[in-house]
């Protein structure tokens, strides 16, 4: 569940900030009436990334025990390449992103009615179906796979309360009323993604064993079940937070340092280079202000 959050917590964060400036800078521009163009973007991306949620969710259950497995470690890898070029991307294009969308809307503004939908649907949509997708595994891999349907529900409510709270976050942030230092906020939650990322991957492996995708299922490097039971509540944290599995096949654990390792070690390089890839710190401009 505290993984959950956490990514809600970011990714929400990363689109209301988005929304934001939209807003701000429609606002400030005194073109208050192309507010509910912005606004209906926004709406449809939310519909959009829920019905890719659910489709992921309901989708696969009418698929033989193989074929879930196969589609549920596929996906599990999709998602930790969306998450890995999202937090890498993030820090480097952070400074640039209020300019980019400011120059977006201005294009937009002046080419049609449906253009400025069109730019907040795709700036928030993206967000959006990176989120429902990397949720999706991520819940997965806590839960155990597809069949544990009620154990989802506490993964899912964490992710919505990290969202609702990057929501009021935002809120904050367009009212002037919120700083945070961005900087450190985005360094320490993709180091954590990139952590949560690894035992994802790890677990799209052990699924594609389970389909016959990938061999050595049976070859396990360690088993630790009866030291670290799952039902325990030291086991849920450590596959709660860690995704840690006691039973952990040679290439799982393979996986899991191979990316872990370089992944982590490139992004904390990225984090550590001079003129900080993400602000420092960010308060949406006042409506109010000239």
């Amino acid at each position: 569940m505290l993984g959950n959050f956490l990514i809600g917590l970011r990714e929400g964060l990363e689109a209301s900030l988005v929304v934001v400036i939209l807003i701000a800078y429609l606002v400030k521009s005194d073109r208050r009436h192309l507010l509910p163009r912005v606004w209906a973007g926004v709406a449809t991306a939310i519909v959009i990334s829920l019905g890719f949620g659910a489709l992921l969710t309901y989708g696969p259950q009418n698929l033989t025990f193989a074929a879930q497995e196969a589609l549920g470690g596929t996906l599990s890898l999709v998602a930790v390449g969306f998450v890995t070029w999202m937090v890498f991307w993030m820090g480097r294009n952070a400074r640039a992103l209020s300019g980019e969308l400011k120059g977006a809307v201005d294009r937009a503004a002046d080419a049609g009615r449906a253009s400025l939908a069109f730019v907040a649907l795709l700036a928030v949509g993206r967000e959006g179906l990176e989120t429902a997708l990397f949720l999706w595994s991520a819940t997965q891999t806590a839960t155990g796979g597809a069949t544990a349907q009620t154990s989802q529900v506490g993964p899912l409510l964490a992710a919505l309360a990290g969202i609702l709270v990057a929501v009021a976050m935002g809120y904050a942030f367009y009212k002037g009323v919120l700083q945070i230092n961005l900087s450190k906020f985005f360094t320490w939650t993709g180091a954590f993604l990139i952590v949560i990322a690894a035992g994802v991957a790890a677990y799209g492996v052990h699924d594609l064993q389970e389909a016959g995708v990938l061999p050595g299922l049976n070859d396990l490097l360690f088993d630790v079940s009866a030291a670290i039971p799952l039902d325990s509540w030291y086991g849920t944290l450590l596959k709660g937070v860690f995704n840690f599995s006691p039973a952990t096949t040679k290439l799982e654990a393979l996986v899991w340092a191979v990316y872990l390792v370089p992944t982590m070690a490139l992004f904390l390089r990225q984090a550590r280079r001079p003129g900080p890839s993400a602000p420092r710190s960010t308060q949406a401009p006042s409506p109010a202000a000239g």
